[in-house]
């Protein structure tokens, strides 16, 4: 038996990196042992699977240490921001399973970034470059090449608090001119080489309307919205790695501003970055994503295919399974390229727990019991989901003429199929074993109807039916089901790292990424389900409703199949 010691030793190692390092913090009485995070996004686009990763750690450590995570909207942009992505991404985040303390928005505080950036004028430390941002790039220099101070640089400071104010009219051109942070050109770090702190934007905010025309940039208004908040841990992915130093520096000003520099370091944040989720046959750029949706190459944000949490949730996935997934691939100081695979296992393993089993039929041929009575229909008990006798069963008609799959028959079969094929007896699961007798075929020689003769004996249930057979086949009533659209998903993109891929990404998109079946048919049980309702069609996959259902004709979106087909269709 293990020893406390042991079982702690192996506690620690199970722990992410992150959660060390917050232990760590604890146990040395930092910020008087409170945990506070934060979960930062700009409102700017619907979150994708990867934010799904930052919302888990985010939230999953400050449950984990009896802290608070708040949500705060990165609004500074409000050229691309609106209400619309605020609202989806509130609802993402509840619909993932986690709950905020309170919710903020960067645009609470600019009014103090704003007197902040006037108290750095003041002090000599930022100053209003009116050069093209073609310049300003170009004067920054390289990693190995100093940059040149600007021309602008060291203009005297009314002159400064002049255009700054200036720049905060509706008067003033965008790019004309910006606030710049005084700090050192010659800095390896390249994001210390002067940074913008301010520029003009004069497009109304979704909140402010036209109160402000200049506004503050990210790395100005993180670390300090991050401060003003309490936030002990500020969570984020490793491109920020080179970012730390200035927000650091920032704060540093801040604290000077406010009176606390002499005072201990309790109330800084401590920044922890971890890899990105990156997954295969997927891209994750919201630039690329606002252009699938704008050039409708997609059917919406939330088309099934998206790697959006919207589009997840109309595909049918859970929020159980996506959080199983970013659980069981970590996180680390290291970016990888994980298989999507991994996720659609993650997909089934927790579909098959918690999806109701029903009858479809996609590709249809119609099977004639010719021995069954004409007028007749049974009511066939069928379990709801095997995996969980709680959830009970349901019944399913019987009749003469049924539906089945089309590719469950063949005329002339091999040796090892074993589904049907004139002379082999095969069971209709939850019904009767019936024996192929037969088939019709058009004048081109295609099947359009099956005979076969059942035997009154063998119902599932009776006492003496379990005779076994070697293939059970599903189906459907002709007289006692729904006609349905069916649409069946691929990747996306068909080639396996499309981020990484030097083509236009639009070279990249597999064609054959949505088939749509307008000619299925399914038991009267599933056409009633609604979207959120996991539904497993047997021997087929997993599938939701799709919000375009109608009574008269409901709409099935296949969720992920039964087995990953994927990687035997395309190995080479």
């Amino acid at each position: 038996m293990a020893t406390r010691e042991e079982n702690t030793a192996e506690e620690k190692k199970s722990l992410s990196f992150v959660e060390q390092l917050v232990e760590e913090d604890l146990a040395a009485g930092k910020n008087g042992g409170r945990i506070q995070t934060r979960f930062p996004p700009e409102p700017n686009g619907y979150l994708h699977i990867g934010h799904a990763k930052a919302i888990c750690m985010d939230f999953g450590v400050a449950e984990k240490y009896g802290g608070v995570c708040n949500l705060r909207f990165d609004d500074t942009n409000p050229s691309k921001e609106n209400t619309e992505y605020v609202e989806n991404i509130l609802n993402d985040i509840q619909w993932l399973g986690f709950k905020w303390g309170h919710i903020y928005y960067a645009s609470d505080y600019f009014q103090k970034l704003w007197d902040f950036a006037v108290w750095m004028i003041k002090q000599g430390l930022a100053y209003v470059d009116e050069q093209t941002s073609e310049q300003i790039a170009q004067q920054k220099g390289t990693p190995t090449e100093a940059g040149t101070p600007s021309p602008f640089r060291d203009r005297p400071v009314e002159e400064n608090l002049r255009l700054f104010e200036q720049m905060n009219t509706a008067e003033a051109v965008e790019g004309s001119m910006v606030l710049r942070a005084k700090l050192d050109m010659a800095n390896s770090n390249m994001h210390f080489r002067d940074p913008i702190m301010y520029r003009i934007i004069q497009t109304p905010h979704h909140r402010t309307g036209t109160k402000w025309h200049c506004y503050p940039m990210y790395d100005f208004a993180h670390g300090q919205s991050d401060y003003f908040e309490g936030v002990t841990h500020s969570i984020c992915t490793l491109e920020f790695v080179p970012h730390r130093p200035l927000y650091n520096k920032f704060i540093d000003f801040l604290k000077e501003y406010d009176g606390t520099a002499d005072k201990l370091d309790d109330n800084r944040p401590r920044q922890i970055e971890f890899n990105r989720l990156n997954l295969t046959y997927t891209v994750m750029s919201k630039r690329k994503l606002h252009t699938l949706v704008d050039e409708k190459l997609v059917s919406g944000w939330d088309d099934p295919r998206m790697p959006t949490l919207c589009g997840m949730r109309r595909r049918g996935y859970s929020p159980e399974s996506i959080r199983k997934f970013i659980d069981s691939i970590g996180y680390t100081k290291f970016d990888a390229l994980n298989d999507v695979a991994l996720l659609e296992a993650a997909v089934r393993e927790d579909l098959n727990q918690k999806a109701c089993r029903v009858s479809a039929v996609l590709d249809p041929v119609k099977l004639v019991i010719t021995n069954y009575p004409d007028d007749m229909s049974e009511e066939m008990v069928a379990v709801n989901n095997p995996e969980n006798e709680a959830d009970g069963t349901h019944t399913i008609t019987f009749s003469k003429e049924l539906w089945i799959e089309r590719a469950d028959f063949m005329e002339d079969a091999p040796k090892k199929f074993f589904r049907m094929t004139p002379g082999r007896e095969v069971r209709l699961k939850n019904a009767y074993i019936v024996k192929c007798t037969g088939c019709t075929k058009d004048a081109d020689g295609h099947i359009i109807e099956i005979q076969a003769e059942y035997d009154p004996n063998s119902k599932s249930g009776m006492p003496g039916a379990d005779r076994k057979v070697k293939g059970t086949l599903h189906w459907v009533s002709c007289k006692h089901c729904v006609k349905a659209e069916v649409r069946e998903y691929d990747r996306l993109f068909y080639v396996e790292n499309p981020s990484a891929d030097d083509r236009d990404f639009h070279e990249l998109l597999n064609p054959d990424s949505l088939h749509v079946h307008t000619e299925c048919y399914v038991e009267n049980y599933a056409a009633d389900k609604k979207p959120g309702e996991y539904l497993q069609f047997q021997r087929i996959g997993y599938f939701m409703a799709d919000p375009d259902s109608m009574a008269e004709k409901p709409v099935f979106n296949k969720t992920v199949g039964l087995k990953d087909t994927w990687a035997k269709q395309n190995k080479r």
